[in-house]
C-alpha cells in the first residue's frame, strides 16, 4: 500500500467518541475500528530500559541535529515535539521517527534553551512534555518547506525561538536560559489539572483538541496503548496554549469539527520522502492544514495535523 493511501484509508476508518470539556480545552477522542498490537517502545520505556542513548553529535554538537543509539532489539517511537533535556541545550524533535532495532542513527531537531550552550550531561534524558501545540504547528510547516525545498528537515529556529520568547512573556514566565520547560514548571498546577480532566474510552487511539471551541490539532496512533502512554505529554503541550488564550473567552464546540478535520484531511496535498528511521514521512498541506504522518511497517504509526488558521 502506499504510504499516503495509508494515512487517508487510517483516517477514513475512524471514529469520534463524545466530546470531553475542562476549561476552555476540549478533546474528543478518536477510536479505531482495528486498533494494532504496538511493537515497539516508546521514549520514556526505552531509556527507563537503558535500551536508547540520545547524545550530541560530537563534542563540539550541532544544534539541528543528535545521535540517537538503539541498543535494544525493539525498535522506539520518539514523538514529533516531544522535548529532549539535558546535553548542551535542550531540544526537540521536528518529526516522529521510528528508529530500527541495533541502529545508529542522526536526527533532526530543534533547540528550545537558546540561552544556553554548556554541556550538562553527557546523554539526554526525556521531560515529561512535548512542545506546545502552536509551536509544533508553525515547525511542522517549515520542515515542511524544508523537506519539499532542499529535502533537509529543518525548521526555521530563529522563528521557534520568537515563538518561544513571546509565549513566555505573555504568560509571564522568566528563564535565565530562555528555556522553553520554565513555562510548563511555572504552570504545573494549572496544567496537571487538564492532564487528569479527561478519561480514555475503549479503543481510543487519539483525539482532537479544540480550544475556546475552534480545532487546534489532532494525534493519531496505530494503538491505544501508544496513546495511553504519550496523551499527558500531549494534553500538557494543548494545555499550555489553552492558558494563553484563556483570557479570551471559552466557546462551545462545534459538533460537527471532527468531520471538518477528516474532510480537511482527505482533501489535503501530500508529499512523501523517505523516513529517519523506519518507513516513509508523509507530509500534508491545504489551504488551512498542516500535518505529517509517519509509515511504517504496512500502516500509519502516527498521524498530527494541525489548523494552521
Amino acid at each position: 500500500m502506499m504510504a499516503a493511501e495509508s494515512v487517508f484509508d487510517a483516517v477514513s476508518a475512524i471514529t469520534f467518541g463524545p466530546a470531553q470539556t475542562f476549561r476552555n480545552l476540549t478533546l474528543i477522542p478518536v477510536i479505531a475500528d482495528d486498533p494494532v498490537h504496538a511493537d515497539y517502545l516508546t521514549l520514556d520505556e526505552a531509556l527507563g530500559a537503558k535500551a536508547l542513548r540520545i547524545e550530541e553529535t560530537s563534542d563540539a554538537g550541532s544544534v539541528p541535529e543528535l545521535r540517537v543509539l538503539n541498543d535494544g532489539d525493539v525498535a522506539v517511537l520518539l514523538l514529533d515535539g516531544e522535548e529532549l533535556v539535558g546535553a548542551k541545550q535542550n531540544r526537540v524533535l521536528n518529526l516522529s521517527i521510528l528508529v530500527p532495532p541495533g541502529s545508529s542513527i542522526t536526527i533532526p531537531v530543534s533547540c528550545v534553551e537558546h540561552g544556553r550552550w554548556s554541556r550538562r550531561s553527557a546523554r539526554f534524558a526525556s521531560s515529561p512534555r512535548v512542545h506546545y501545540s502552536e509551536g509544533r504547528a508553525a515547525r511542522t510547516r517549515q520542515v515542511t518547506n524544508s523537506l519539499l525545498e532542499s529535502g533537509s528537515r529543518r525548521s526555521d529556529q530563529g522563528a521557534v525561538w520568537s515563538d518561544i520568547d513571546m509565549k513566555m512573556s505573555r504568560l509571564g514566565s522568566k528563564s535565565e536560559t530562555s528555556a522553553m520547560a520554565a513555562m510548563y514548571d511555572g504552570l504545573q498546577q494549572p496544567i496537571e489539572d487538564f492532564v487528569g480532566a479527561y478519561q480514555a474510552v475503549p479503543g481510543q487511539v487519539g483525539a482532537l483538541f479544540l480550544v475556546n471551541g475552534q480545532p487546534r490539532g489532532m494525534d493519531i496512533f496505530d494503538a491505544p496503548v501508544t496513546w495511553s502512554k504519550l496523551v499527558p505529554k500531549l494534553v500538557r503541550s494543548y494545555a499550555i496554549d489553552a492558558l494563553d488564550r484563556d483570557r479570551e473567552g471559552a466557546v462551545a464546540a462545534d459538533s460537527l469539527a471532527g468531520s471538518a478535520v477528516i474532510d480537511a484531511v482527505l482533501s489535503s496535498k501530500t508529499a512523501v520522502f523517505a523516513a529517519v528511521g523506519e518507513g516513509s514521512d508523509v507530509r500534508l498541506t491545504g489551504s488551512a492544514l498542516a500535518g505529517a504522518a509517519l509509515v511504517a511497517r504496512g500502516r500509519t504509526i502516527h498521524l498530527s495535523v494541525f489548523a494552521t488558521h
